[in-house]
């Protein structure tokens, strides 16, 4: 049975849980009304309350640890400027920041409800400052606490509510943390070191140290403790080949989860601290095959809410016992009326692209083939047939994402109407190690692409696939990928898809937010450095060689790759090939209201019928 698009989009999710003081109650986002709203449950599986009831997406929400109230924040249209609000017991909400002009990122409650902290560009929109906030102060009633002059972070209050946790990224793997003093408004940097380095996902421990995955002498992110004293780091665990990405702790307990990132799939490791870098394991929960976070533990430490999805699976939140590994989904986030039975998986598979391992040749003219192994996944259609299957090459953002196994109804549509799909994790996506994160960096950005084709070709040799009918698709740095692959490859495709993405970087970074500027320069390359260089891998600048039909999709409010980048792909490519356009005056980076997804995926699948 085929279903409309529209069906697979109204597949809902339940994420982003949060402990009420008492532990008997669980606040959550789910987007039943078309954008995630507060949810609340007291009990597995009841009816839910909605809590809020806005047009705009609500983007996190926290309980005080005191009282039953809660954090949340909401931006407009897609524009990323966060606001927060307080939700009270009797639904009242109250703007807490109202700063419409400026950021504000979340660094939690104090461990009294009395305080909260955030990180905000209020002052100066290319830099964060640190301010804390009482529950009943409002607006400029924040303390500005520290003056930043790049990209920070608050990863929490210690256990005595005397200092915060700040992180600040120099770009996307390479990172500081320091301890801030709230009276005194003293800053002491714990991690000084050369070069590029990880440290994230920090956390107050049990003890006072901090817990944190770091990549410091290592290919792959490994558990750490931090002593605040001496800034000494001592290994908890070891990553081994494959990355420790998240560490969650409950302080008074000494509970603690953290998850391992093997080939895409999380697995989960639940225990209690015997000492500073000791871990007593629990039988670990049982959840769905493929990804698992947002670990948040109840008042007593005794369980744990934590949110988890599949390639089958869409996401919902389950509570874990901690000490026994019992698992039970608190949420029944709906599936659009179709059976999950119809929903299909994915093969985990690698393809060899066009170097040898250790070696980065550059990508332009190289046709030798060697042996660096790319992973990705694959699925086919039920009714696939030899020869004769479209195939849709989905490719991730970042360009530090990582494609994994999770629920995507775009994806399900796709395999319920013939078409395979294949998602790659090129060179520079996130999970396989430092060195291979690296191996797009500036002037190796077009290697990237490169795999692309070899991924392509890999395609070619499956006997289901039709060569003829392959589809490049692909979100914000996706986006780019899409339109490098159209241009430098332009006999592989049938058609292309740029959903947000860049056409010319030096546009790009020009105008872009300010606040991402410098993050961005440490990935792509210097405006004022490596702006010929930049030029040259601008898709616009080689669209004359384009041949597939292309549609251009945007959000008129995005920050990161503003609106420009569409229009002036979409203006040039069409002097050449059939070219569509969808800009939605009420999105920003991606679309986030349900009657926009609709609209814009409907659109791609009647272009792609069209021309594939």
């Amino acid at each position: 049975m085929a279903y409309p698009f529209e069906r697979y989009l109204n597949v809902r999710n339940a994420y982003g849980a949060s402990f009420g003081p008492e532990g008997d109650r669980l606040s959550f986002l789910m987007d039943t009304t078309g954008v995630p709203q507060v949810w609340s449950l007291d009990s597995p599986r009841a009816w839910p309350d909605q809590r809020t009831f806005d047009d705009e997406r609500v983007t996190f929400t926290a309980f005080s640890p005191t009282r039953p109230e809660l954090v949340f924040g909401m931006d407009r249209g897609g524009n990323e400027r966060q606001q927060l609000f307080l939700l009270d017991e009797d639904g009242m909400i109250d703007p807490l920041t109202d700063k419409p002009s400026a950021k504000h990122r979340f660094g939690g409650w104090s461990h009294d409800g009395d305080r909260f902290a955030f990180a905000s560009n209020r002052r100066d929109e290319a830099v964060f400052d640190i301010y804390a906030q009482g529950r009943n102060e409002r607006g400029e009633e924040a303390e500005l606490i520290h003056e930043g002059e790049g990209w920070l972070e608050v990863g929490g209050w210690s256990p005595d509510d005397s200092r915060l946790i700040v992180t600040e990224a120099s770009s996307s793997f390479d990172q500081d943390v320091f301890v801030l003093d709230i009276e005194s408004g003293e800053l002491t940097h714990l991690t000084p070191h050369e070069g590029a380095v990880r440290f994230q996902s920090t956390s107050w421990g049990p003890n006072g140290g901090i817990y944190l995955v770091t990549d410091l002498d290592s290919d792959t992110l490994y558990l750490a403790r931090l002593d605040t004293g001496t800034g000494d780091l001592d290994v908890v665990e070891d990553g081994g080949d494959w990355n420790v990405d998240g560490v969650a702790i409950d302080e008074e307990s000494g509970r603690i989860v953290y998850s391992r990132n093997v080939e895409g799939y999380a697995e989960l490791t639940v225990g209690e601290f015997i000492g500073e870098t000791e871990i007593h394991e629990f039988p670990a929960p049982d959840l769905p095959e493929g990804v698992a976070g947002g670990v948040s533990f109840g008042p007593d430490g005794e369980r744990f809410a934590v949110s988890a999805t599949g390639n089958t699976e869409n996401t919902n939140v389950y509570v874990v016992d901690v000490e026994t590994g019992e698992t039970e989904r608190w949420t029944d986030a709906a599936t659009g009326g179709i059976p999950r039975e119809r929903f299909a998986s994915s093969e985990l598979v690698r393809f060899e692209s066009f170097d040898v391992d250790g070696q980065n040749p550059s990508a332009r003219g190289t046709e030798s083939r060697a042996g660096r192994e790319i992973p990705a996944f694959f699925s086919l259609p039920a009714d696939a047939s030899a020869g004769e299957t479209p195939v849709i090459v989905d490719i991730h953002g970042g360009p530090e994402g990582q494609r994994r196994p999770s629920f995507s109804p775009v994806k399900q549509y796709f395999l319920n109407r013939g078409y395979a799909y294949f998602e790659p994790n090129v060179r520079g996506s996130s999970g396989y190690g430092r060195e291979y994160t690296h191996l797009d960096d500036v002037e190796k950005r077009m290697d990237s692409v490169a795999d692309i084709r070899a991924g392509v070709e890999w395609l070619h040799s499956q006997s289901t696939i039709d060569p003829d009918r392959i589809v490049a698709l692909g979100g914000s740095y996706g986006g780019f990928m899409v339109l490098a692959a159209l241009t430098e490859y332009p006999d592989l495709w049938a058609a292309g898809v740029d959903i947000v993405g860049i056409a010319n970087f030096v546009t790009f970074l020009e105008n872009t937010g300010d606040w991402r500027r410098e993050l961005r320069e440490a990935e792509y390359g210097s405006l004022e450095r490596d702006r010929e260089f930049l030029e040259s891998v601008s898709p616009i600048n080689n669209i004359d060689s384009i041949e597939a039909p292309l549609f251009v999709l945007h959000g008129e409010n995005d920050p990161r790759v503003p609106v420009g980048e569409a229009e002036q792909i979409a203006e040039r490519a069409k002097e050449h090939v059939p070219v569509e356009t969808l800009i939605f005056e009420d999105e920003g980076h991606g679309f986030t209201k349900l009657e926009n997804r609709i609209e814009a995926y409907t659109r791609i699948a009647t272009f792609l019928e069209e021309y594939v």
